[in-house]
């Protein structure tokens, strides 16, 4: 039986100390994959993966390239099978693991643009403080409103459309409070998220051009498989188009339900959620609800690698 295959990648959020050093022993070409991490930012990220501390390896700045290599290990392992994916996608800092996937760009120079991505957020972090809360049981249009009462003539936005009602605002720590007190006024429930900025916001903004001008010299590619951008929930094929989505994403907002739900409206039945914990597949499981067939991976070692060849060996038998 034939399975349309999509890997989806994490980001922020899915670290924890040990992620990716089953891999890395086993295999050469992801051991070259850390190597490659800690040469380009000039610091210990193979080690905070593999032992910590964890307050260190949640600085942004050592966080996205952590991630990002630990995705791109676990994406590795799958190729090595033999295994791709039909249509791809990242959540936030995961749409660079997806930019490989799907030969947009090569590990080493995702790996780059995640280290300055990095930098530069923590830099405007530091200039321009904010906070993220997740708002839990409203949907869209109901966040939406009571974010355009909220704001007032501050930074306020939504950052994240994750499920159908879970999204994440982003901005200035006022209009946050503000809208706090909105959302429990419609009977929802707003949880603090433990970042060190509003990402996707316009807080952002000043990142934006100078990771614009940091691409201009790494080549991109036509995508050789589909990729959903988080900025559009669209496909996007010209590389010149593709850099400047991925500029734009760092104010723009994740539209992961969207994307979701136009995989699954392409066809999409099988889901491999590629890198550390289930985060992803957390939100699927709430996005596809019960009824729907489809089939939901995590592949981050080597066990789950291994039931993931088993279960796939098994189903097109």
């Amino acid at each position: 039986m034939a399975n349309k295959i999509s890997f989806i990648f994490p980001g922020q959020g899915s670290q924890f100390i040990g992620m990716g050093y089953d891999l890395f022993k086993e295999s050469r070409s992801i051991q070259t994959i850390f190597e490659e991490v800690d040469d380009i930012t000039q610091r210990p990220i193979s080690k905070l993966c593999f032992k910590g501390p964890l307050e260190e390896l949640t600085l942004t700045e050592n966080l996205q390239p952590a991630i990002t290599a630990v995705n791109l290990a676990c994406l590795t392992a799958l190729q090595h099978l033999g295994y791709r994916s039909e249509i791809t996608s990242g959540h936030s800092l995961g749409e660079y693991s997806a930019l490989v996937s799907s030969g947009v760009v090569n590990i080493m120079d995702a790996l780059r643009m995640v280290q300055k991505r990095g930098e530069l957020m923590q830099r405007e972090a530091m200039i321009n403080p904010g906070s993220m809360i997740a708002v839990i049981g409203l949907n869209i249009a109901s966040v939406r409103n009571l974010v355009d009462d909220a704001r007032g003539d501050n930074i306020l936005n939504i950052a994240n459309h994750n499920t159908a009602e879970q999204i994440v605002i982003t901005g200035e720590k006022e209009p946050l409070a503000r809208a706090v007190k909105l959302v429990k006024e419609k009977k929802g429930k707003a949880i603090p998220i433990k970042v060190s900025g509003a990402w996707h916001s316009k807080l952002m903004e000043a990142a934006v051009e100078d990771f614009r001008r940091f691409m201009q010299d790494i080549p991109f590619s036509k995508p050789s498989s589909k990729i959903l951008f988080n900025a559009s929930a669209e496909y996007k094929t010209d590389s010149e188009d593709i850099k400047e989505i991925m500029a734009s994403q760092l104010v723009n907002p994740v539209m992961w339900y969207d994307i979701i739900i136009k995989m699954l409206e392409e066809g999409v039945d099988t889901f491999v959620e590629v890198g550390p914990k289930k985060v992803l597949t957390g939100l699927l499981k709430k996005i596809v609800g019960p009824k729907k067939a489809i089939r939901i991976f995590n592949v981050q070692d080597i066990a789950s690698v291994k039931d993931f060849q088993k279960e796939m060996q098994a189903h097109s038998a």
